[in-house]
């Protein structure tokens, strides 16, 4: 455990890039050669399974998160937002938390009302097969489970453009 000396440091670097992020357009960025997502089996804060194979022949909104990161704590209204906005049309979102236990987020889930799937990733395996160079970071994951695009940084995840783009690749009857 750092020092709690050292903390501010990393708070001043957190939040300059929240506000780099957070100018950022909402985009995401295409993965050239989708790759397969790695799969997972964890659990959530309340110990129910969290898998990433019960969203197969979905598009899934795949966040890597955690409550120590402020764009974090930021984004995660919006990724409601859209959880509810697309809940009804077959696409999942689910937001890994990384390293911490489930007090820790049950605390943060007391203040912050989420409904999503929220697996805990606590020894960081999960986050460490996935080319994830920061938090938060999601990828959209197509129906057939393939990584297809990325963000890196605080995202609107309710912006109509990013939602257009996870819609586009629902499977057609």
């Amino acid at each position: 455990m750092r020092p709690f000396r050292s903390l501010p440091g990393a708070l001043t670097l957190v939040s300059a890039a929240a506000v780099l992020f957070a100018a950022e357009p909402q985009t995401l960025t295409p993965i050239p050669e989708a790759m397969p997502a790695p799969t997972f089996d964890l659990l959530g804060p309340a110990g129910e399974p969290q898998r990433l194979a019960d969203h197969r022949g979905k598009p899934v909104i795949l966040n890597f998160w955690a409550t120590w990161c402020p764009p974090c704590r930021a984004e995660m209204p919006s990724m409601q937002r859209a959880h509810e906005r697309v809940a009804g049309e077959g696409i999942a979102v689910v937001a890994v938390n990384v390293g911490e236990d489930a007090e820790t987020i049950t605390r943060f889930l007391t203040e912050m009302e989420v409904d999503f799937p929220i697996p805990m990733d606590v020894d960081s395996r999960v986050v460490q097969a996935y080319p994830v160079k920061g938090l938060p970071t999601t990828f959209v994951i197509d129906p057939e489970g393939r990584l297809v695009f990325t963000a890196t940084g605080e995202r609107e995840w309710d912006d109509p453009g990013l939602l257009d783009k996870v819609r586009a690749l629902r499977r057609r009857p």
